[in-house]
């Protein structure tokens, strides 16, 4: 393209959002400060939305959101000092979970940098290692270059953060520089045609082929060429929590269901008995390879980037390039379809055989407070295919990612990266404000929820179409269940009560109480009609939790 010409813009400030626009941010999440307030006016003069946070944490979740669903990075902008620091979990949940966000923090005037003045930090040592990127601008002419480069790296390849440092003399002076308008991505083609031909040969001999999904295979594009691919091959398909959706109902019979944390399921023994596993956009930060790759398989990598190799990940072979491509290659070249063997017939019978029995009797669990069993059962009739899921860190969600499903790619955020607490209403409302017609369902438990439940005043305010749902417990209680197998007892995983009805509205949104096994399907379905943000308290009995860690099967419950 041609060089734009250079113009004298009256502030820095005004450069770096004049290249957010051109890199089409629609929302900016944040909280203002001397350092950035430069930023925050210009913004005002801008078609972009700022929308002020309760916590800079939960702005990269919001951010993350926008990312995970749009592939184009959502963006933070936060004060110098401690505004920074409190970006970091966001920032490392987001590069973990392949989520693209740019975050631009504030900074002291440069020269003050090198002094002990007030909130003066070296905020990129600390992000380097957390991000993709990670820089200080220290000349104003780099700015639409550094934000243009955040943008870049973030988004490209496996997502992921990136991280702009702007002294307050850059965004406050005079800036002399050109806007960089191209959002073209670097596209990818197939993987080289000799080595799809080396693996249909492999899939062409297996007995007992598998494969196994990763975030990257949940993009829609990756989600709808794996269908024709699992269409022509009828090749068993296991995933990991993230890859949530990404195997479409015509395949259910074929999906062992999902994989992470503890290896006991269906989909952990049909990747223990295989000869051939086949990975698809996965990342062992999902579940570790030591848990499930036994080494007596072949292994062939198929994702945007090479494996990140240890010593129970070692590819037998590697597609790297464009996944669709790759997989539709693939597919062309699958002769006829796969015939199951006797024990991978059997671990899919099984699998199906348990989805019917919480199906059918599901309901029947009827202690209060509640089986975990009888509230993903609950959630199942409402999150349809209209609704997006998105789900916090604790017991509950290893009883959602094992047994809730969906047909959808990206219907549901989950995570098993830096497993963070805190994330589902966040991530709710940044995934509300890239579709507001789609109702969004947050689920999380009592400590979790507490740890970003501030955002209900910011849900509230862009009167988000929310749910969000609370397991109560009054513990932590996934570390209560680990603690417990390992030590017998537990340590620093119990608090107190509080009233999440009367919390939810003292913030202006609608409160719920379950107080009965009977009240939960009709209390959901009340919330759902909501139009707004809305909290429903589910108190939740996880005396079955140390099934999880076992080789548990429905039949013990039901």
């Amino acid at each position: 393209m041609k060089n734009p010409e250079s113009k004298i813009w009256q502030h820095g400030a005004d450069l770096v959002v004049a290249q957010l626009e051109a890199q089409g941010v629609k929302h900016v999440f944040g909280i203002p400060g001397a350092k950035i307030d430069k930023v925050f006016d210009s913004l005002l003069d801008s078609t972009i939305q700022t929308i002020p946070v309760r916590h800079e944490a939960n702005a990269a979740f919001m951010a993350a959101a926008v990312g995970r669903l749009t592939s184009n990075a959502g963006v933070a902008l936060v004060t110098s000092g401690p505004g920074c620091s409190n970006l970091i979990t966001g920032m490392a949940t987001a590069t973990s979970e392949g989520d693209p966000v740019v975050a631009i923090g504030g900074a002291v005037k440069r020269a003050d940098s090198a002094k002990l003045v007030h909130q003066s930090m070296d905020t990129v040592s600390m992000f380097r290692p957390v991000t993709k990127y990670a820089v200080e601008v220290t000349d104003s002419s780099a700015l639409a270059e550094a934000v243009s480069n955040a943008f870049r790296y973030a988004e490209q390849g496996r997502g992921g953060s990136s991280f702009i440092s702007l002294p307050q003399d850059i965004v406050d002076q005079p800036a002399s520089g050109q806007l960089l308008s191209s959002k073209a991505r670097v596209q990818l083609g197939a993987a080289p045609d000799a080595t799809i031909d080396a693996v249909a040969r492999e899939i062409a001999q297996a007995k007992n082929p598998v494969f196994l999904l990763g975030l990257m295979a949940s993009q829609p594009e990756n989600s709808e060429a794996l269908h024709r691919l699992l269409a022509r091959s009828h090749i068993p398909v296991t995933s990991t929590y993230q890859a949530a959706g990404a195997v479409r109902q015509e395949h259910f019979s074929r999906f062992a269901g999902r994989v992470g944390l503890f290896n006991n399921q269906a989909g952990d023994r049909l990747l223990q008995q295989a000869d051939l596993i086949v990975t698809i956009g996965y990342s062992p930060v999902e579940y570790e390879p030591a848990m499930w790759n036994s080494g007596n398989a072949t292994l062939i990598h198929i994702d945007v980037i090479p494996a990140e190799t240890d010593n129970r990940y070692l590819p037998d072979a590697e597609l790297v390039g464009d996944i669709a491509a790759t997989l539709d290659k693939l597919a062309a070249r699958i002769e006829q379809p796969l015939q199951l063997s006797q024990a991978a017939a059997a671990v899919l019978d099984d699998r199906q055989h348990q989805r019917e029995l919480l199906a059918l009797q599901g309901k029947n669990l009827n202690q209060f407070a509640l089986h975990p069993l009888r509230i993903v059962r609950a959630m199942q009739d409402i999150i349809n295919s209209d609704v997006t899921l998105t789900v916090d860190m604790g017991s509950f969600h290893i009883w959602i990612a094992r047994y809730l499903y969906s047909f959808r790619a990206r219907q549901i955020m989950i995570s098993n990266g830096q497993q963070t607490m805190g994330v589902a209403l966040p991530w709710a409302i940044g995934a509300w404000l890239v579709d507001p017609g789609r109702k969004v369902v947050s689920v999380s438990g009592d400590g979790g929820f507490l740890q970003s439940s501030m955002e209900l005043e910011t849900a509230v305010r862009l009167k988000a179409n929310v749910l969000h749902i609370i397991w109560v417990d009054e513990a932590y209680n996934m570390v209560a269940m680990q603690e417990e197998k390992k030590y017998q007892r537990v340590s620093g995983v119990k608090f107190g009560p509080v009233d999440f009805k009367a919390y939810a509205e003292a913030f202006g949104a609608a409160g719920f109480a379950v107080n009965s096994a009977a009240e939960l399907e009709p209390t959901l379905r009340k919330a759902m009609d909501v139009q707004g943000p809305a909290v429903v308290a589910v108190p939740v009995d996880y005396a079955d939790n140390h099934l999880l860690m076992g080789q548990l099967h429905l039949n013990q419950i039901l």
